[in-house]
Order: structure tokens, then C-alpha cells, then sequence
């Protein structure tokens, strides 16, 4: 029976030419290669992040002039470069150094999202369940090395704290590998599943105003630094190793001076050390020849209140955004106060990370007022955004006063619902059916006993005829068969 069936399904087709079934199931990823990835995943943008900070920190030290270039001292000095680069506030010499580049952050973070990313595309990674073992081992990874350093850097001049050092590298280096793993993974959709639809609008409006606010602070960063190119000039010395530090020291710096000016463009500023600079309020102090600072301006000027028109633009963005997601106003006003904490606690992250000590010198600390600065942006963000959510948005027509509501029972018949009367018109209209059922019965009753009532005419009674002729026939019968008798 079997060689029946086998005769029977032989395929006559020659070797190689066989179909291929579209449905081929997904093949399932073997432990020792999901072991390997995870380890590519963990150690790849770790291992090259440090060697390009090595080679960043070698490059620098050869040009500059009279240093003397060592490879190994390069190569030590890349493990502090490589913690600076993850935000570990360091401690030179018993001076704390906190106020630490944020464009190198911004690259290791990208490079740890990527290698998140093909880790979770190369085992076949489809829901959130599949991204914890990914960002559970990226961020050990990274914290352990970070812990690692500090231990080796114990008797340098370079102190750092190992508890600092393994927990922000790890959380920085989590959060990295979430943003990447995100869509792969499908967390977007399941945020949408379980948020508030209204919230996810004002998430996603506060997203586009925090970006819109930090372009904000890049223009106006560009045309002040623009404005004071000559001074920019001035601060590069003519040999060109030195420039060329100072050149990549200020290319790390930019994000940094970048949310200052956007601290600057909300209203609140910034200060570094002595000086402060601010909308409403400035503070003489001295200033590091850094040519990233060139743009600071050396006095107050009247028309700076003009600048808070952008961020004043940027809320009726976000309002215009949102005025469109529902017709209740009250549920886009709900959603504008989400971008405006969205892009409160915004403005917190990139305040911290871009200040921090700076030595004990005349320029510490750098810093930004996150508190005022958060409370500032979120009102830049409800008040022009729900001015403009609120009118430039549908509206439900009120209702009629004064006209019962008609409810719908079929489609070609509607029926009004029963409206309560008061007490007293219940009262009145009671009394009134009893007058008329009163009148009524005494009608009635006189009709029955043949009186007529005394307010009403007399009316002809045919009937009482007919009574009287029947009753008189009906007497001479009776009396004929007595006279017989």
C-alpha cells in the first residue's frame, strides 16, 4: 500500500527543478549563534567607540605642538575619553570635571542602536519579548566596562567613581539599544495599544516641539556665532596642531552650546561661572577662549525679547498639530498639556547633561536652570498651543434650548421621550378631569330620570312618544279579553 501511494505521488520532474512552496517556514535560531550575536551586539560598538577616542586622543597629540606623541599613553588616556564620552563626571587632579562633550554621546548612542538593531534583525527578533535579552546584555556590557575603567584608573591622576561609572554608561547604553530595537520590535504599536489615544497624539506633538525648540536654539546659536566670526577668528592660534585641538574641542561642544541657546531663546539662560546671560538680565564675568563661546554676546540688548517669539511659534505648531485629533476641545487641551510635559522633561535631560563642574576655577560651574527652564517651556507650549487647539479646531454645535431631545426608535419613526411635568401642573390638570367627569355624570343622571338640567334648553324627547303610543295599544289589548269575559 505504501508503494502504491509512493507510484501514485512520484514527481516525474528532473532533480533541480522542483517547486518552492511560498509558505517556507522561518527557520529557528540556534543557541550558539544567538550567543554569538548578543556578544557582537554587546562588545562591537564598545570595542569601536573606545578605539575611536584612542585614535581621536592620538591624532590631537601629534599635532599639537611641543607634546611628545606616545601610542601607549594614548591608548591609557582613551579609557577616561571613552567615560567622558558616556557622561561619567571625571576628577582631574581633585577637580571635578562634569561639564563633558555631548556630540561624542550622541555618536556612541547611535552606534549601540545600530548594533541593537542588526542583533535583533539577525535573530529574527519580531516582538518586545525578543529586545530584553538584547538590551539586558548591552547595557551589562557596557556597565561592566565602564566599572572596569575606574578600577584600572584607581592610581592615575584621573579619578572616577565606580558606581557612576557602571551605572550611566549602562543606562545611557539601555536606552540606546531600546530607541533602536523600538520599530524593529513593534513598540510603537504596543504603546499605542495600551496609551490613551489622546495621549499618544500630545506625545507625538510634543516630540516635533521638542525638536522644534532645539532648532530653535541651533539658529539662533549659528547667527550669533556668524555675527562674531572675527572673534571666532581670533581665538585659533596660527600653528595648526593647537588650532586643530581647539577646532575638534569645540566641534564636541556644540550640542552643548546649542541647549544654551536654547535655554537663552525661552527666556531663562545660562551661566558660566560668574556671568550670566539671560532675556531679561545679564551678568559681566569672564569668559573661556573656547571659539564655540565667540558667539556670547558682552552686554544686554533691548531687542532681545524679540527672540521669544520662536518659541512662542513653536507652541502654536504644536497646537496646530493636535487641533485636528478630536471635536471635544477639552480632549485637545489634554493632549497639548502632554507635549508640554513632554517637552518640560526634554528640556530637564538635555539642562543636566549639557552643565556640570568645571574645576574650581573662575568658569564653575557651567550651567543651566532646568527647574525654571522646564516650567518655562511647558507654558511656551500650552499657552500658543491651546489658544490655537482650542479655536482652530472643530467644535460640536451646542444643542437647541428649550427642545426635548427626540429619540430613534426606527428609521422612519421617531418618538419623543416623556418629559416630566411639575408637581403642581399634575395638581391642576387632575382637578380639571375631575370637574368634567363631575358635570358629566350629572348629565347622565338627569337624562336617566327625565329631568333637564337648568342651565341647558329643553330638548324634544321623540322617544317619550313612542313610550306613550306603545303603552296605550298595549292597554285596549288587555281590556278586550274582559270584555268578552
Amino acid at each position: 500500500m505504501v508503494r502504491i501511494m509512493k507510484m501514485l505521488t512520484r514527481d516525474e520532474r528532473p532533480p533541480g527543478e522542483e517547486p518552492v512552496s511560498d509558505l517556507v517556514p522561518e527557520l529557528e535560531v540556534s543557541r550558539a549563534k544567538r550567543v554569538r550575536v548578543l556578544l557582537a551586539a554587546a562588545c562591537s560598538p564598545l570595542l569601536f567607540s573606545y578605539t575611536v577616542v584612542a585614535l581621536v586622543l592620538a591624532v590631537v597629540s601629534f599635532a599639537a605642538d611641543r607634546s611628545r606623541f606616545s601610542a601607549t599613553g594614548a591608548v591609557l588616556a582613551a579609557g577616561p575619553g571613552w567615560l567622558a564620552s558616556w557622561q561619567v563626571e571625571l576628577d582631574l587632579g581633585g577637580h571635578p570635571l562634569g561639564v563633558l562633550p555631548l556630540l561624542p554621546t550622541l555618536v556612541v548612542a547611535w552606534l549601540t542602536a545600530r548594533a541593537a538593531t542588526r542583533a535583533v534583525r539577525r535573530i529574527g527578533g519580531r516582538t518586545p519579548a525578543d529586545a530584553v535579552p538584547v538590551v539586558t546584555v548591552i547595557a551589562g556590557a557596557h556597565a561592566l566596562f565602564g566599572v572596569l575603567i575606574a578600577l584600572l584608573a584607581g592610581g592615575s591622576p584621573i579619578g572616577v567613581n565606580p558606581l557612576t561609572a557602571f551605572c550611566v554608561p549602562g543606562l545611557i547604553a539601555g536606552f540606546a539599544a531600546v530607541a533602536g530595537i523600538a520599530k524593529v520590535c513593534g513598540l510603537p504599536a504596543s504603546v499605542r495599544d495600551r496609551f490613551d489615544p489622546v495621549a499618544v497624539h500630545g506625545l507625538r506633538a510634543g516630540a516635533l516641539g521638542l525638536a522644534a525648540m532645539i532648532a530653535c536654539g541651533a539658529v539662533v546659536f549659528t547667527v550669533a556665532t556668524a555675527l562674531s566670526w572675527s572673534t571666532v577668528d581670533s581665538l585659533f592660534e596660527p600653528g595648526f596642531g593647537t588650532s586643530f585641538g581647539m577646532f575638534v574641542l569645540s566641534v564636541a561642544y556644540l550640542p552643548n552650546a546649542v541647549v544654551a541657546a536654547l535655554s537663552f531663546t525661552t527666556g531663562p539662560g545660562f551661566s558660566i561661572g560668574s556671568l550670566t546671560v539671560g532675556m531679561f538680565g545679564y551678568q559681566e564675568g569672564r569668559l573661556p577662549g573656547v571659539p564655540v563661546l565667540a558667539g556670547i554676546p558682552s552686554h544686554h540688548a533691548v531687542w532681545w525679547p524679540a527672540l521669544l517669539l520662536l518659541p512662542a511659534l513653536v507652541g502654536a505648531l504644536v497646537g496646530w498639530k493636535i487641533r485636528a485629533i478630536d471635536e471635544d476641545p477639552m480632549l485637545r487641551m489634554r493632549a497639548v498639556a502632554v507635549a508640554g510635559a513632554l517637552v518640560a522633561f526634554g528640556c530637564v535631560v538635555l539642562g543636566t547633561l549639557a552643565g556640570g563642574r568645571l574645576g574650581d576655577g573662575p568658569f564653575d560651574p557651567v550651567s543651566v536652570p532646568v527647574g525654571v527652564a522646564s516650567v518655562i517651556a511647558f507654558c511656551w507650549i500650552v499657552i500658543p498651543g491651546g489658544f490655537v487647539a482650542f479655536f482652530a479646531g472643530a467644535h460640536e454645535p451646542p444643542e437647541p434650548p428649550g427642545e426635548p431631545d427626540v429619540e430613534v426608535i426606527d428609521e422612519d419613526v421617531a418618538v419623543e421621550p416623556e418629559v416630566a411635568e411639575p408637581a403642581e401642573e399634575v395638581e391642576e390638570a387632575e382637578a380639571d378631569l375631575d370637574e368634567e367627569f363631575d358635570e358629566e355624570a350629572e348629565e347622565e343622571l338627569a337624562r336617566e330620570l327625565g329631568e333637564t338640567p337648568a342651565e341647558s334648553e329643553p330638548e324634544p324627547e321623540p322617544e317619550q312618544d313612542v313610550a306613550v303610543t306603545e303603552s296605550t295599544d298595549g292597554s285596549g289589548d288587555e281590556s278586550a279579553p274582559g270584555g268578552d269575559r
